[in-house]
């Protein structure tokens, strides 16, 4: 059988471990269905002493995803002791968790049974966000429109083109991130990240059942500002309510927050912002559990 090697780009992270379907190999058959038709899902998880954060919410996205798209869910047990054996040596770092459905011939139609692929990498933490987390990030808009697919909403499946192709639109460093707009003209997020806006009052966010990624850290930061009180609202925005926003800032995995100071030569006054929430999310979303 012929397979396709794992191999890292030569520029770039390079992965400190490969584990797939519980071996340390990194070897997968060429016609995955996940290399064939992005046919799958994934995670990205930030570790922190040697457990990833947030695991639950990442594990309940995983399985909703999995029911989605038809694929055998792993077992949840099997696959948080592979998890943490492959990150309890890693004080610090992020795993990516794919989940594909395994092996198949040509054609979109999956086969009747399959076996689906667990493959597990580990990278070393991207560098240190805590510049960006205080001060704050400049962001634009791209030019790509998010993709919309009410079946697809909210999950984190394989086909991220749209986003792909957004983040290729600027290479200035001094850019964080790119926000994107459906093809009517609503905000739906960043190419990695979901956006709150702060009207002085209220947290607003783009809903994600027609388009977008449900956030762990999105749904973190919704569940704490009702816990602390603060009203929240999932509703349509454009870049004019943006432009009239008190504030704004990202959710992120990884990053965890990042407050945006300015957005398309725009400035804003991060001390608008309800930083007693941004303070908690950011400690919460950096806790393993």
């Amino acid at each position: 059988m012929m397979n396709a090697r794992l191999d890292p780009p030569t520029v770039g992270i390079k992965p400190l471990r490969v584990v797939i379907d519980g071996r340390n190999q990194d070897l997968i058959e060429v016609i995955d269905r996940g290399l064939q038709y992005g046919d799958g899902l994934f995670e990205t998880i930030r570790i922190h002493a040697g457990q990833p954060c947030q695991w639950r919410r990442h594990l309940e996205r995983l399985m909703l995803g999995a029911g989605r798209l038809g694929i055998q869910p792993p077992d949840p047990g099997i696959l948080e002791a592979e998890v943490l054996s492959l990150t309890q040596t890693l004080d610090h770092g992020v795993l990516k968790l794919i989940l594909t459905r395994g092996s198949g011939g040509r054609g979109y139609r999956p086969p009747e049974s399959s076996a689906p692929r667990r493959i597990l990498l580990t990278y070393p933490l991207p560098p240190d966000p805590e510049p960006s987390w205080r001060t704050g990030v400049r962001v634009r808009y791209c030019q790509t429109p998010a993709s919309m697919n009410p079946a697809l909403a909210g999950i984190k499946h394989l086909n991220r083109l749209d986003s792909v192709l957004a983040r290729r639109e600027w290479s200035d460093p001094a850019i964080a991130e790119g926000l994107m707009l459906d093809p009517s003209g609503a905000l739906v997020g960043g190419t990695m990240t979901n956006v709150f806006l702060w009207d002085g009052n209220r947290l607003l966010t783009p809903p994600v059942e027609q388009s977008g990624i449900a956030g762990t850290v999105r749904a973190l930061t919704l569940e704490l500002a009702v816990q602390m009180g603060i009203d929240c609202l999932e509703t349509r925005l454009a870049p004019a309510d943006l432009e009239q926003a008190h504030g704004l800032f990202l959710t992120n995995a990884i990053a965890g927050i990042w407050p945006v100071r300015e957005l398309a030569g725009q400035r804003f006054d991060l001390n608008r912002l309800p930083w007693i929430l941004l303070d908690r999310v950011q400690q919460s979303a950096h806790t393993p559990g």
